[in-house]
């Protein structure tokens, strides 16, 4: 896949990048393959398949906020288009969505925070190579990340790609969202049983199912679902509870 080819994939998702911007994301795909020799970042690691599976996926968000800011007016406003906001992204793992977000927006302030320092290493590495700025790599689980006064509710949207049921996901990522924000979770497949069992838990947490965008990425026949989760009121102060215990007993 050539630079023109990326570019069209990704004015399908709404999003437009300068030369200096598809320079960047050619420079994380080498880092990512790079330091992927010695440590288990992803195992995607074709450059095609990285362009559409890591960067065009982590972006694909940006085409459910174009799609609801046309008929919610909360999220035109709260999120304006990713555009001088702040973003958490938990569980970042090798970056993604984050670092897309942050090298599509680069108004954006990113934190990118991730259980495992090596990778945290890895995540330094991209950040002072593409010569970014406002965003910061941290090391810390997301249930004592989330307790920290300097990143609790401090953020308008948080996002995870991670691999966890949303009720899981929503007790590591509304309480680093400031009242009025968004989580945006990242899921695959058949999410609606999911969504149902994840209800109860979101409300405790202070949160609200608002909006479920579904689509197809662009070339694939990988079917995408953004969860949209405003957070209405401050997370009660026992959330999260200590770490292990979101993934083993979720609320219900």
């Amino acid at each position: 896949m050539d630079r023109s080819e990326f570019q069209k994939i990704l004015k399908e998702i709404n999003v437009e990048l300068t030369d200096n911007q598809c320079d960047q994301f050619d420079k994380y795909y080498e880092i990512l393959v790079e330091w992927n020799k010695v440590m288990n970042l992803t195992g995607i690691t074709q450059y095609d398949e990285v362009l559409v599976k890591h960067f065009v996926d982590s972006l694909a968000v940006f085409k459910a906020v174009c799609e609801l800011s046309g008929t919610d007016n909360d999220i035109k406003n709260k999120i304006n288009y990713f555009k001088n906001v702040s973003v958490i992204d938990v569980g970042t793992g090798a970056g993604f969505p984050g670092v897309p977000i942050k090298i599509a927006f680069p108004e954006t302030d990113v934190c990118l925070l991730d259980s495992l320092n090596k990778r945290v290493n890895f995540l330094n590495e991209v950040i002072n190579q593409l010569g970014i700025k406002k965003v910061d790599a941290i090391h810390s689980r997301a249930e004592d990340g989330a307790r920290n006064p300097l990143y609790r509710e401090k953020y308008r949207i948080g996002v995870s790609r991670a691999v966890a049921n949303l009720a899981t996901l929503s007790e590591y990522v509304l309480p680093f969202v400031e009242p009025g924000g968004y989580f945006i979770a990242y899921k695959s497949g058949e999410i609606d049983e999911e969504l149902e069992a994840s209800k109860k838990a979101i409300g405790v947490l202070g949160g609200e199912i608002k909006h479920v965008y579904k689509f197809s990425l662009p070339g694939t026949d990988f079917g995408r679902s953004f969860v949209f989760i405003k957070k209405n009121r401050i997370t009660p102060k026992k959330y999260p509870r200590k770490s292990g215990l979101p993934s083993k007993e979720p609320i219900k």
